[in-house]
């Protein structure tokens, strides 16, 4: 596999996701790297923002505010150190999935950037786009698409 000097890769603090977190860290381990993990969040009402970091278990992309995010980003940061990644950094980026990743990607000049596959054959993927297949149309450097179901 080719050699990457930077790779970003998404998480939402789903175990699927952290799979994808895996093989991205795995990566940019053995090719020396800049790890970026990304997570994107949408605006929460202060009061509501202090539930929904509590509700850590239950997160996905659709959770709101930056705690949760946040908490994502330093469940990912353990596994990616695990994984091997030496050059790590954390991104809590509000917005819109697939628009944080890809403006991300070229904000960072990423070469590589790391989705998990979750999505792609659910109904509502196939009707609406999922996050993958989003990314994979609209990036402009590699996509590694990691199966991460089971």
């Amino acid at each position: 596999m080719a050699s990457f000097s930077t790779v970003l890769v998404g998480t939402d603090g789903s175990e699927s996701s952290f799979r994808a977190v895996d093989r991205a860290a795995s990566l940019a381990g053995e090719s020396g790297a800049v790890l970026h993990l990304v997570s994107a969040y949408r605006p929460l009402p202060a009061r509501e923002r202090d539930r929904a970091a509590a509700e850590l278990r239950d997160l996905t992309y659709k959770v709101t505010g930056s705690a949760p995010a946040e908490a994502a980003l330093g469940l990912a940061l353990d596994r990616a150190r695990a994984a091997g990644a030496n050059k790590i950094e954390t991104h809590a980026i509000e917005g819109d999935p697939v628009d944080v990743l890809i403006d991300t990607a070229v904000h960072l000049k990423v070469e590589l950037l790391v989705v998990g596959n979750r999505g792609l054959n659910s109904l509502a993927g196939r009707l609406l786009g999922s996050v993958p297949q989003n990314v994979s149309h609209k990036a402009g450097c590699d996509v590694l698409i990691v199966h991460t179901t089971r």
